[in-house]
């Protein structure tokens, strides 16, 4: 955390130095033609020094502008670079996402950090060896194969030996990345495959400093943000002399509508914010579509204008008699753990921001816009976060505490976010409507398949200033940018909603609407998680009305091979055939099937699921599940593992529990009791995860995998204990006692 940025003169003379050294170590050093296309992240930063450095001393440094958010991801890439340098993990020093050090590779978001940094830092790692191995053999005179690589180091026949950072000699490899350069074949690994223990977790399951929040700086001020009851909000009065006065508080802050307190500890911050809070008054307008929020997930969705875009459309979807549903999502949270926080100091003009946020870079355009400063002048280190997937606070806390590190410049001051401040505040996923309409043809196929879904905006990550909270509060504020939808095939409402299945006949219609009555974001799979819901939900109904087993309905309508493996894997690892309703005199059981493919080109998952279904209290308990995925290569299998596991308990508590409630002028639910989450009494009783590992292949995403059938075998498996067929989320107690 304490390294330097290098500064545009280091990198100047950093390729001076690389210019030298390729003229010097010619041919081993030579340069070829490098105009195909690069693999993963190499294609935006290509340059081989970006992400693998070696000193002196032989410290191997490498980088990634992906980030740590708990999936694991530091572990899978040491081991990626490790295999490729054959040196053990420890010796490497891994760096993450700082616009001081390292590439930018964007947000780290879509279950891209394995498809681009990894495929990148294996490649670069790959060529940075062979070029070791070339300046090795001319310095010893000996071929290639003849050398030994061990340690860090080229050993030849003759017994003499040479460090990575010897063969260099103090230079660093500022080549172009060649794609013509193979990494080892699959069957050499010895580190890729293997289980790592996972390098975040020690001081995390210890209770030792892992997160921005235990971060603490000599000198540190603490600083809090009193928001306005509510985004319409107007302040009419403010009278903070009082608050001024209290002991420790360093400075009061107002610029418009931003509020904010600085002191010279946490709970006297705490307490200046809440004096501060009492002597504001606000005027607040009944901005909100509550009714139609009352009416339902549907009302809700209906009640905001809408952009057609047709995304599919092939053969020709007849008219007929059809069966119809539809499926819906309400106002969700992110529902982090742990509060939003950020860290900021201004020194000398320059800004440093430690900061959870999953996209550094874009951040620091975001703050150079708000600040009135080039991008140069600030520096954003990520610092993993207490709980994320997703743009929640984290942006927001880090603008926070840059304004209050310019009101206070010298000094670095922590901003912490309370639990209202996250839940009130957060961006939120949207709610989401999906129609659907389908009819069998006389040979138990899908003979038509029409749908059609309205979401809100997917995505406001910062990259401009008005994607700030605050800067939508100041005194001349930032306008938020126009809300784009999210191209095909990644997609964001629609993520997903052009089924996998094999359909002649099929019409799929996007609905976007740029504007939704609270301000929303990235969740975790984006509009996935519904669309999946949806389309596996029915998928079942389509099945019953044809009296057609759900996983053989599916296998008809599937052409992919590594699909059908997955579908046969996670039905005969679960039993389906065999399985055997139990006694319902403790409770009905059922079970459920779902499947998808993560925006149709990344990870494969199928997920078969047990329920017992209490009908009188509505209580739905998860007696187990069982996964199969195929994510092309696996580099840790337990890592993957976690992230399935996971996805099944999170959104086993979207689809359950959790909604956003407000009424026509404010937020409601603004603690857990308000949003409840889910609970251990409800976490599966057990959870089985079969890989299907594909050595050789490429890195598929698998952290946002297991969300969409999660939910899909859910609602599938409750249908099956008691005949509900639940298509509004969550499916809540009182949702399974009224549908008794």
């Amino acid at each position: 955390m304490s390294a330097a940025p290098r500064s545009p003169g280091r990198r100047r003379l950093l390729a001076a130095g690389s210019l030298t050294l390729a003229f010097s170590m010619a041919p081993a050093w030579a340069q070829k033609d490098t105009k195909g296309k690069l693999p993963g992240s190499l294609e935006k930063e290509p340059m081989l020094d970006a992400w693998i450095r070696i000193d002196a001393a032989n410290r191997i440094t490498v980088c990634t502008g992906k980030a740590e958010l708990g999936q694991g991801i530091k572990t899978a890439l040491l081991q990626v670079a490790a295999e490729e340098l054959q040196v053990a993990p420890a010796r490497l020093l891994l760096v993450t996402a700082d616009t001081a050090l390292t590439p930018d590779e964007g947000y780290t978001a879509g279950s891209h950090s394995m498809q681009d940094s990894g495929t990148a830092l294996r490649h670069a790692c790959a060529q940075a060896r062979e070029t070791l191995a070339g300046l090795a053999a001319q310095r010893f005179q000996a071929a290639p194969a003849a050398l030994t690589l061990r340690d860090a180091g080229f050993e030849a026949p003759g017994g003499q030996r040479a460090t990575f950072g010897e063969l260099l000699a103090g230079r660093q490899l500022h080549l172009r990345a060649d794609p013509a350069v193979a990494p080892r074949a699959a069957a050499s690994h010895t580190l890729a495959g293997k289980s790592l223990a996972r390098v975040d977790i020690p001081a995390k399951l210890t209770g030792g400093p892992a997160y921005v929040q235990d971060l603490r700086l000599p000198g540190m001020a603490h600083g809090r943000v009193v928001r306005p009851p509510s985004a319409a909000a107007r302040l009419l009065a403010l009278d903070s002399a009082g608050v001024e006065r209290l002991p420790g508080v360093l400075k009061v802050v107002r610029d418009g509508r931003f509020l904010a307190v600085i002191a010279d500890g946490e709970y006297r911050a705490v307490k200046a914010a809440a004096a501060l809070a009492r002597a504001a008054r606000w005027e607040l307008p009944a901005a909100l579509p509550a009714a139609a929020a009352a009416a339902g997930n549907a009302a809700l969705v209906a009640s905001q204008p809408s952009e057609p875009d047709t995304i599919l459309d092939r053969g020709v979807v007849a008219a007929g008699p059809m069966l119809r549903a539809t499926y819906t999502r309400p106002f969700q949270l992110h529902g982090s753990i742990g509060p939003s926080c950020a860290v900021a100091r201004l020194v000398d003009g320059k800004y440093t921001v430690w900061t959870h946020s999953q996209g550094v870079f874009p951040l620091r355009q975001a703050l150079a816009e708000l600040l009135g400063v080039d991008k140069d002048g600030i520096r954003c280190i990520h610092t993993e976060g207490s709980g994320c997937y997703g743009h929640n606070g984290a942006d927001d806390v880090a603008a926070d505490a840059a304004l209050l590190a310019r009101a206070l410049p010298g000094r670095p001051v922590r901003v912490q976010w309370m639990r209202e401040d996250e839940h009130a505040w957060e961006p939120v996923g949207p709610p989401m409507r999906c129609d659907v309409q389908g009819a069998l043809g006389p040979d138990g196929r899908i003979a038509a398949w029409q749908y059609a879904v309205w979401s809100a905006p997917h995505n406001a990550r910062p990259g401009k200033a008005g994607n700030l909270l605050a800067a939508t509060h100041i005194e001349k504020p930032f306008t938020p940018p126009p809300a784009k939808p999210i191209p095909q095939p990644e997609g964001g409402g629609d993520r997903n909603a052009i089924p996998y299945y094999a359909l002649p006949n099929a019409r799929v219609v996007h609905h976007f609407q740029p504007q939704a009555a609270l301000r929303t974001s990235a969740v975790r799979s984006l509009g996935a998680f519904c669309n999946v819901f949806a389309i596996e939900s029915f998928m079942d109904e389509l099945a019953a009305s044809g009296r057609i087993d759900p996983v053989a309905f599916r296998l008809r309508h599937l052409a992919d091979p590594r699909a059908v493996e997955v579908v046969r894997t996670a039905a005969a690892r679960f039993g389906w055939d065999a399985w055997a309703r139990p006694d319902p005199r403790h409770g009905r059981r059922g079970r459920g099937f779902a499947f998808a493919r993560y925006k149709n080109l990344a990870a494969y998952c199928a997920l078969a699921l047990e329920v017992e279904v209490a009908p009188d209290t509505g209580w739905v308990r998860i007696v187990r599940a069982v996964a199969a995925a195929d994510c092309g290569e696996v580099v840790n299998p337990d890592g993957v593992r976690n992230q399935i596991e996971g996805g099944i308990i999170q959104s086993a508590s979207w689809t359950l529990l959790e909604r956003v409630r407000f009424d026509e002028r404010q937020v409601l639910t603004r603690d857990w009791g308000g949003y409840p989450i889910l609970r251990f009494g409800q976490v599966p009783d057990r959870i089985e995860v079969h890989l299907l590992d594909r050595p050789g292949q490429p890195f598929l995403g698998t952290g946002e995998a297991a969300q969409g059938p999660a939910a899909g075998a859910l609602a599938n498996a409750i249908a099956d204990a008691c005949g509900l067929r639940l298509r509004e989320l969550p499916l809540d107690r009182a949702r399974v006692r009224s549908a008794r």
